[in-house]
């Protein structure tokens, strides 16, 4: 054996040993999702939370951090042969957190010291549920036109304005948040700063969606005192921070793409609706064909993404290829969806029955028109590639 071949065989009997079968089954909706935080009922759900601490003591919520921050100081190839193995029995994730896909990177590159190791063991423990604060009601695409304000005040900055689309902002313990520190310049005004959601005069407002839930949220702050010590890079370099960032939060939207472990609902969906033909397949040929055809699409992308990641890690990959990999990714999901509606049939349309888990497929395929809009919209997307990538003329 090599050492990863004797890593796989150890890995594997570990998640045998230590993934609770319950974290081995299909995600029926968001309370299945674990997103940690001081709000985080650990006795609501056992299993779950046996799962996220074995994990996170392994440091495998991040399995690719260095140990000092809480992880688990893994190579790629060893963090990709966990990957690989915990896909292979259906294990869920122990922890969805913003902090690991967004801030986390973030902070391991421009962070100080003292931010490292005050934030990113939390984040790997799961103990603090981070949101985002960038978009605001006059800068979505153009986000460097933002008007958010930090005034100084000493050794702590004065800040008021509004963030919308502020994912889990009703929810989460922490904010990451770009203001203007400096009036006279776009990208060169803005500062990168972090602050607890509990700070007084934060504020929340939830935004209703067509699925009738709510995940987006308005954030309002007026005189909320952030000290100094919670900026991230130097004073009016936060841009720098901010597109680095947008780099993680695009390779996490791109995920989508891939769908959920498990059963494939598509294939659920189609055989309780048209049946099996005498040979065991799908009676609908054409409703066969496109599903045949939508995964061999799915397994194209999830190739691409190994190999963007391995990219990634190694400092090889084109700066724009998140973009790329967004726009491929969230118009995948929404197809797959617009297939799971079709193979439902008339089910597919239930809305508040028991039976449909309170109308899970319709409400999560009209979520997914979200997709190709959030973390730069599909069009601002294919503006980069085909001037990054394609070097295609303005």
């Amino acid at each position: 054996m090599t050492d990863l071949d004797q890593f796989r065989a150890d890995t594997r009997a570990w998640l045998e040993a230590n993934c609770p079968p319950e974290m081995r089954e299909p995600i029926r909706s968001e309370k299945d999702v674990c997103w940690g935080g001081r709000h985080y009922d650990a006795a609501a759900n056992p299993p779950q939370d046996a799962w996220l601490k074995a994990m996170g003591e392994r440091g495998w919520t991040v399995p690719d951090w260095p140990k000092e921050y809480g992880g688990g100081g893994l190579s790629p190839a060893e963090t990709k042969v966990l990957r690989e193995e915990m896909r292979s029995i259906n294990a869920r994730n122990p922890l969805n957190s913003f902090g690991i896909s967004m801030l986390g990177p973030a902070l391991l590159k421009y962070g100080s010291e003292e931010q490292k190791l005050e934030h990113l063991p939390k984040i790997a423990r799961g103990e603090i549920r981070w949101c985002q604060g960038y978009s605001e009601p006059n800068a979505g695409s153009d986000l460097a036109g933002l008007a958010t304000s930090a005034e100084d005040a000493g050794d702590h900055y004065i800040v008021n304005g509004q963030k919308v689309w502020t994912s889990y902002a009703d929810k989460a313990d922490w904010i990451f948040c770009l203001v203007r520190t400096d009036k006279t310049t776009k990208q060169g005004g803005i500062s990168f700063v972090l602050f607890d959601m509990e700070t007084p005069g934060v504020s929340t407002k939830p935004i209703l969606l067509i699925s009738g839930y709510s995940p987006f949220c308005e954030t309002f702050m007026d005189n909320v005192k952030v000290p100094k010590k919670n900026r991230i890079h130097d004073e009016n370099k936060g841009w720098d921070v901010a597109k680095y960032l947008l780099g993680h939060e695009r390779e996490m939207i791109s995920g989508m793409g891939l769908g959920g472990q498990g059963e494939n609902p598509l294939v659920i969906g189609a055989i309780a609706t048209v049946g099996l033909d005498a040979q065991g397949r799908l009676a609908d040929p054409l409703l066969r064909a496109a599903i045949a055809k939508f995964e061999v699409r799915t397994k194209a992308f999830r190739a691409q993404s190994e190999k963007f990641i391995d990219e990634l890690k190694a400092g090889r990959a084109h700066p724009a290829q998140p973009s790329m990999m967004k726009y491929y990714g969230t118009e995948l999901n929404k197809d797959r969806h617009e297939l799971i509606m079709a193979a439902g049939g008339s089910d597919a349309l239930e809305w508040e029955s028991e039976r449909s888990n309170t109308g899970a497929a319709p409400r999560a395929w009209l979520r997914t028109k979200a997709n190709s809009i959030e973390g730069g919209t599909s069009e601002i997307q294919l503006n980069i590639i085909a001037k990054r990538i394609l070097e295609l003329p303005s």
